[in-house]
This record gives C-alpha cells, sequence and structure tokens, in this order.
C-alpha cells in the first residue's frame, strides 16, 4: 500500500509536536463547566444505539511504557470490592437511561481484565445482562487480555457471553526490550494463549504492538513481526510509543537514550508497513492492519469505518457509556469521563450518583470538525460535497485556513484536494495526524507544547 520509495528525510520534516489522536478527535479540554446534570440529561434523551465499555483497572504490576489509568494491586479484596461497585454503578445508569435500547458493541478494557478470576468477570457480565437484555446477534463484543494472565475458565466466561473478539497485548518480542520494559512475555506463553482462543471458536484475533520503545532496533522489531505474523492474527495494532515521563511516571525510569531516534521510527514503521501489507493484510486508518476479509477492510471501502474510544469499529452512530473509575462515554454532542479516584468512585456511587467528574458539551463547529478529523483518519478522505449538504456550509469558506495550510502536504505529494474530495495518498497516511490538525480549532492553542502532547511520529 505504501509506495517503496518513502523519503525518510522529507517525513521527518512533518514530525512536530501534536496530539495522539488515539481516543480524542480534536484537542478538545474536560472540564467542569460541563455538569452532572447535564450528562444526566444526555443519557434520559439518548436514542441511539448502546456501545458499553466497562474499565477494569487493576494490573499486578506497572508495564513502564503504559500511559493507561491503572490501580497496582496484588489485594484479592480490592477487585472483588469494585465489582461490587459496578453493579452498584449499573444499577444507577439503568435508572438514567433507556435499558431497551439496542447494544451493538462491548468492551472489557483495563488495566488487566483476566487479572479478575472466571466468576468474577462472569458476575459482571450477568449482571450487566440483567438490565441490558436488547443485545444485537451481530454486536461486537470484545475484551484486552494480557497473555500473562489467561485461562481457560475465562475463556470459557468468554464463549459463555458471545464474545467473538480478542485483543492480546504482546508490545514486542524481544527480550532486551522485555526487560526494560517490565512485561516478562515469552512468545510461547503468547501463542499458547492465542491457541486457546481460537479452540473456543474466537474468529477475530488482535495483537497488539508498540514501536519506539527503549532498545528496539529495526532488525529486533522485524523479528517481532515475523514472530507475530506467525500467529496469524486476523488485525495488527502497531501503535507509536508516546513518551510522557512528564504525565507517567513509570516512564522516568527509561534511559532516554535507548529510546529509538525519529529516523529509525521511520524506518521502523516504513519496514512494518511493507512487511505486513506484502503478507495479506491492508491498512487500516492511521495504526491498524486487517485480513483482506475482515468487516474492517471492508468497512474503509465503502467509507463507512468509524473510530471511537475502543479503536476502529463498524458500529458507528453508537452512544458510548463509560463505565467504571476513569471510564469515558460518548454522545453526539458530549464527551463525558467518570473520576480517577477510587475514593471519589465510591463515595459517589455511595451517594446514589454516577461516578461522572468532568466533561465537554460539543458546540456546532466542534461537531463539523469533528466529523471532518473523524473520516480523515478512519478512511483518508472527505468528502466535501456530502459535508457541505450534511451541515448546510461552505467547504472552502469554512476551512480556508486548514485548506491553506494543506498546500504543503498537497505539494509534497501526501495528499490531493480537488473541488469534490481530499483524498490522502498512500505515503500521507503515515502522516495522517498531521494532516488531521489544521482542522482542529483548539490546536493553536498547543502548538509547541511539549508538555501536552506526545511526538506524532
Amino acid at each position: 500500500m505504501i509506495a517503496n520509495d518513502i523519503d525518510l528525510e522529507k517525513f521527518s520534516k512533518y514530525s512536530r509536536p501534536g496530539p495522539r489522536y488515539t481516543s480524542y478527535p480534536t484537542a478538545l479540554e474536560f472540564s467542569d463547566k460541563f455538569k452532572y446534570e447535564n450528562y444526566i440529561k444526555y443519557l434520559q434523551e439518548g436514542k441511539e444505539p448502546l456501545s458499553i465499555y466497562i474499565h477494569l483497572p487493576f494490573c499486578r504490576s506497572a508495564c513502564y511504557f503504559c500511559g493507561c489509568n491503572v490501580v497496582f494491586t496484588s489485594k484479592e479484596e480490592k477487585l472483588s470490592r469494585y465489582v461490587e461497585y459496578l453493579k452498584k454503578e449499573i444499577d444507577i445508569l439503568a435508572n438514567h437511561l433507556d435499558t431497551n435500547r439496542e447494544v451493538i458493541q462491548f468492551h472489557f478494557g483495563g488495566g488487566t481484565p483476566t487479572f479478575y478470576k472466571a466468576y468474577e468477570l462472569d458476575e459482571i457480565m450477568s449482571y450487566l445482562k440483567k438490565h441490558f437484555k436488547n443485545w444485537s446477534d451481530e454486536a461486537e463484543i470484545s475484551v484486552e487480555i494480557d497473555p500473562r494472565f489467561f485461562n481457560e475458565e475465562q475463556m470459557k466466561v468468554f464463549k459463555k457471553h458471545g464474545f467473538n473478539r480478542i485483543s492480546f497485548g504482546v508490545q514486542d518480542f524481544d527480550e532486551n526490550v522485555q526487560k526494560e520494559i517490565h512485561r516478562i512475555q515469552p512468545f510461547e506463553l503468547t501463542k499458547a494463549a492465542v491457541d486457546l482462543a481460537r479452540r473456543y471458536g474466537i474468529e477475530s484475533i488482535n495483537t497488539d504492538l508498540i514501536y519506539g520503545l527503549p532498545y528496539q532496533t529495526l532488525e529486533s522489531f522485524s523479528n517481532t513481526l515475523k514472530l507475530a505474523k506467525s500467529l496469524d492474527p486476523d488485525r495488527l495494532a502497531v501503535f507509536n510509543y508516546a513518551h510522557v515521563p512528564w504525565l507517567k511516571k513509570t516512564m522516568r525510569k527509561f534511559d532516554e537514550t535507548t529510546i529509538p531516534s525519529p529516523d529509525i521510527k521511520l524506518a521502523i514503521l516504513k519496514h512494518t508497513i511493507e512487511y505486513l501489507t506484502s503478507n495479506g493484510y491492508k491498512m487500516i486508518g492511521m495504526d491498524h492492519f486487517a485480513k483482506p476479509q475482515d468487516e474492517l477492510f471492508t468497512a474503509i471501502h465503502k467509507g463507512e469505518l468509524h473510530r471511537n474510544f475502543q479503536g476502529y469499529t463498524t458500529k458507528g452512530g453508537a452512544n458510548l457509556i463509560g463505565i467504571g473509575l476513569t471510564s469515558i462515554g460518548e454522545g453526539e454532542r458530549y464527551y463525558a469521563q467518570n473520576t480517577k479516584d477510587m475514593n471519589s468512585y465510591e463515595e459517589a456511587i455511595d451517594s446514589g450518583k454516577l461516578p461522572f467528574e468532568r466533561g465537554i458539551e460539543l458546540n456546532d463547529d466542534d461537531i463539523i470538525r469533528k466529523s471532518v478529523i473523524m473520516e480523515l483518519m478512519a478512511n483518508f478522505t472527505v468528502d466535501i460535497k456530502a459535508t457541505e449538504k450534511k451541515f448546510n456550509i461552505n467547504f472552502n469558506k469554512y476551512f480556508a485556513d486548514a485548506l491553506n495550510s494543506l498546500k504543503e502536504f498537497e505539494d509534497a505529494g501526501l495528499l490531493k484536494i480537488s473541488d469534490d474530495r481530499i483524498s490522502v495518498e498512500p505515503t500521507g497516511t503515515l502522516l495522517i495526524r498531521n494532516i488531521a490538525m489544521p482542522f482542529d480549532a483548539y490546536m493553536n492553542k498547543y502548538t509547541g507544547s511539549k508538555k501536552s502532547f506526545s511526538k506524532t511520529v
């Protein structure tokens, strides 16, 4: 999919500070101006299908690269106590929205969801289904799994509850890298976990890799790719490591001189794309690869690929409901996040309230820009005429500044702009974050702020 003559020096020019568009559509900031009452109002008025996310934040120990919101513990009572509070939160949630709305997507995230015992996972799912009974026959039901914490009893629970997609965290198979990131995970262990899922009929297996970690080289990551391919996953996610030690203390443990330079990272990314696309995978969005028969690949060719907090999906138009510590919800006109503090989480639920902490209400301009940015990042194209019709705007006038900023990308051969469409060239997909930035009205506030965001490449 990517041309063989990629000019790494040319791409280095565009490796400038910017946000990681892995979750938020723009550089919007949540605030306390969006009140609890606003959130409840949106829940009560919602009619869209539901996408439900449950966050299980616990891990036994830290993976030093991780930027997720996690709680480290070895105490069983903390895990079981959290289950009880999840059930209480589900009770409260069920009082504020129509539980007959169709559930078209569900995801367990973490933390380490499989740090929980099988019976606890079963208890959570059974309790959720007691309230939310209208599950689509085509619902995507998925879970993130750390192969170091995974057994057959847990797999039986996932099978019982209709899970059809499993994402295995791998990151890197190189022993030196694993030692440095504090995550020892032999290939044989990962293979056994994947084989177990296959035996139970899971037809969509995803593996997550990260490039840019300490001690990674082009040669070492090439070997990781070969091993990952030998697992025959249906999808691979290959993420750029975001080094933000000012935000995540565990990242301060790295010797920064061992972190690959931008040139090496670009070489790794170029090789990754060439290797996977020459071995039966197609590039989907900005960081995913899938087999041609995968539904994501079909969706991108129809222009129907979507991206939400759970990654790329074909389940667009759903109201995302976040349950658990730090979970984020998303509606057409809002984002909402639960508290990150466990004591505050429990206090809110004990008082009969959802553990809402902050959020944001989107204005009309936010919604228009979100739509354009998501189209670029999901489908690598924007239908100008369709956007004008949908939002009743003159695209060229509305986005005059953005289009002017895109000229340098067009001159570099990274995209094409016609009267009807913006189309990102195969080489331009490497820098899709940068290409999307001019449409973000909030980005000027953060330009050059190294303490807000990671590098895009």
